[in-house]
């Protein structure tokens, strides 16, 4: 046996015994003997470079050391998940998929871990790359430290896909959690709040080798990508599980949602047994196809719902309601609670909304009140404990002034939160607008975070986004925790940001419910900004999704002569403020006007591809047939309700190849 030989012979067989011990739970060699052939591979290594191999199992150990993380975007975006929190709610929803697909529906039912998300992808049957989460489009590459992480398969095993994603949640379970924090204790160091939050900052230690110290697990839950032979989320479960992944067993499958029900009790009491933390379970529609139908929102799958087990509530001490100037000027009132312990972490302050709610639940403080972290991030006050009020309580007077400016607060009629009117001169509202603009959905300026805007602004330096493009790296240099090559990566951030599209400038530019998805709605209904600035309330209503609620703050914004100013100083600084030509090129309004419905399996384009062509030519795409609909483009498999109810309704029917040789 040759070099090369041993060493590709030790791997498979280190590769093996890893599977065994950390899959199958069932060690098929002592924990010495492994470590020895370790290092004898790694010794083999070492001597003979050229024989590298980027998924060797040496690399578990870590060692590679990462500054800076690189921001890759997926290649199939990453969505969050609908909650529900009752038998109503999975029903209204099983009614809704219903309507929307043919034929008997089953559910595959998985645990909730509550860990870290990460997409892992795979080629040729070796891990290439794993991405953080992110906001979903864009994640963090963590490559080097996931490596470190024994469940997760550097070289898979059996048959498997050319190239696909696996995603799963980075979890510390409670048993190497408890033994992280007795060894902290013991060497004076303070204990970690929870799994979780352990779980996501290891992802980001610059040092690998740290991360491999860490008693991390992959636990994987949904393959994503083209040509995958398998054809229900079950079965892909079974499917990750052959080829090496860990794969929780705990999955089941359901004919109906009393059976979704039943898996739920019993997991809501046994939850309590798991080695991982865990807040729910999550209900999928089982068959791929039906998966694909169903489709998503612009933030969720249509076809999977996460049910929320009951939170946890706790009783403690108000001690005082202070207010918040939110980047529009709406004013947030924050409980100031007497810390506690609430569902691992430790809570001490929690939202109260607006005044109508304090109204509604007459919280004072000093009132001894329950605390609950359910769906929501930040914990919120749900009920106040009367029979521990104190003798001289008062009722609570909302502020009539802005606690920052101290000008005088406005409500609008129909809205519940009062607002601070000084635009430009309460420093909150303008701090929060240049970081909204700076943010990762919008301009995503690298070197220039919060904080820097904060001293920027109360440095004198800026007072709008559009100030930006005048900093000099003299200017920037002497702020706090500033170095010279900080300074230049700011600066050179804010010119790489004029490469920014259309669309995500718009966002940025901070239009009250202009979000993500409506500003790419506007940006591509009306291709500049000028357009859009002269666009009258009737004009944009007539936009897909467009209210008049949103009309109406459109065209507030810019009938602000400091927004338009603003927008002008962008233009000469040459930032993105219309549709780029390359992308105009793609795009007609052959469709215009037109609503398709898109239903069954196609050969030359995939669902999604057909759909962005309807979309990219004018056209709408609906997720269900009615009297509205102008054509139901028909691929093979369709389900026959539909096809009845678009003859019943005399809806024009294409074939794939019919409606691309329209398109032409």
């Amino acid at each position: 046996m040759n070099t090369q030989q041993k060493i590709d012979a030790l791997r498979d067989e280190l590769r093996r015994h890893n599977y065994n011990y950390y899959i199958l739970d069932n060690a098929s060699i002592s924990d010495y003997d492994f470590d020895i052939k370790l290092k004898e591979l790694l010794a083999l290594e070492e001597a003979h470079p050229e024989f590298f191999d980027a998924n060797s199992p040496t690399l578990r150990v870590g060692g590679a050391i990462t500054k800076n993380f690189q921001t890759v975007v997926h290649d199939h975006r990453m969505y969050s998940l609908d909650n529900s929190y009752s038998k109503e709610d999975l029903m209204d929803w099983e009614t809704r998929i219903k309507k929307m697909v043919d034929g008997d529906v089953q559910y595959t039912c998985e645990l909730k871990y509550d860990g870290a998300s990460i997409s892992l992808t795979y080629e040729n049957g070796q891990l290439l790359k794993a991405v953080t989460r992110g906001d979903g489009m864009q994640g963090d590459n963590v490559t080097a430290n996931i490596k470190t992480i024994k469940t997760v398969p550097l070289q898979l095993q059996g048959d498997y896909p050319e190239k696909f994603d696996i995603r799963g949640e980075i979890v510390l379970p409670f048993k190497g959690f408890i033994k992280m924090n007795e060894e902290r204790l013991e060497a004076g160091e303070e204990a970690y709040r929870n799994p979780r939050n352990t779980a996501s900052g290891s992802l980001k230690l610059q040092d690998s080798s740290e991360v491999a110290k860490r008693p991390l697990e992959c636990l994987l839950y949904n393959i994503t990508g083209t040509n995958l032979g398998i054809t229900t989320q079950f079965e892909s479960l079974k499917k990750a599980r052959q080829m090496g992944f860990k794969v929780p067993g705990a999955a089941k499958l359901a004919n109906s949602i009393d059976e979704v029900l039943e898996f739920i009790n019993h997991w809501n009491i046994e939850r309590h047994n798991l080695p991982y933390e865990t807040d729910g379970v999550v209900v999928k529609v089982n068959n791929l196809y039906q998966q694909d139908e169903l489709g998503f929102t612009a933030k969720a799958p249509r076809w999977a719902m996460a049910y929320k087990f009951k939170a946890e509530q706790v009783s403690t001490r108000l001690n005082e309601i202070t207010y918040q100037v939110g980047r529009t000027g709406a004013i947030t009132p924050v409980a100031n609670l007497e810390p506690v312990q609430l569902a691992g972490t430790t809570v001490k302050r929690a939202s109260l909304h607006n005044a109508d709610q304090i109204k509604k639940l007459d919280i004072r403080e000093g009132d001894e009140v329950f605390v609950e972290k359910g769906g929501e991030i930040i914990p919120k006050i749900i009920a106040v404990d009367f029979a521990k009020r104190l003798e001289n309580s008062k009722p609570t007077d909302y502020i009539t002034n802005c606690p920052e400016c101290d000008t005088q607060l406005e409500r609008i009629e129909g809205e519940a939160k009062h607002y601070c009117p000084n635009y430009k001169g309460c420093p909150p509202q303008v701090i929060g607008r240049i970081q909204h603009y700076i943010s990762r959905k919008a301009m995503d300026i690298e070197g220039l975070g919060g904080e820097t805007v904060a001293l920027l602004v109360k440095g004198g330096l800026i007072t709008n986004y559009s100030d930006l493009y005048e900093l000099t790296t003299e200017q920037v240099i002497p702020l706090e925790r500033m170095a010279e090559k900080s300074a230049e990566n700011l600066i050179n951030g804010v010119e790489a940001s004029k490469q920014i599209p259309f669309e995500r400038v718009l966002f940025g530019l901070g239009i009250r419910y202009v979000g993500e998805t409506v500003a790419k709605k506007l940006a591509k209904h009306f291709k500049s900004i000028d357009a859009l600035m002269f666009a009258s309330i009737l004009d944009l209503v007539t936009v897909d999704e467009i209210g008049e609620r949103i009309a109406e703050s459109v065209v507030e914004f810019f009938s602000s002569e400091d927004n338009r100013q603003s927008i002008e100083r962008l233009k000469s600084f040459n930032v993105q403020l219309e549709v780029s030509a390359d992308k105009l090129a793609n795009q007609t309004e052959k469709l215009k006007g037109q609503i398709f419905v898109v239903s069954g399996v196609f050969e030359s384009v995939s669902r999604v591809e057909l759909k962005k062509l309807i979309e990219d030519n004018g056209g709408k795409v609906s997720s269900s047939i009615s009297s509205k609909t102008s054509f139901l483009v028909a691929g093979d498999k369709m389900g026959p309700s539909k096809l009845k109810k678009a003859e019943n309704l005399n809806i024009p029917i294409l074939s794939e190849q019919a409606f691309l040789n329209e398109l032409k």
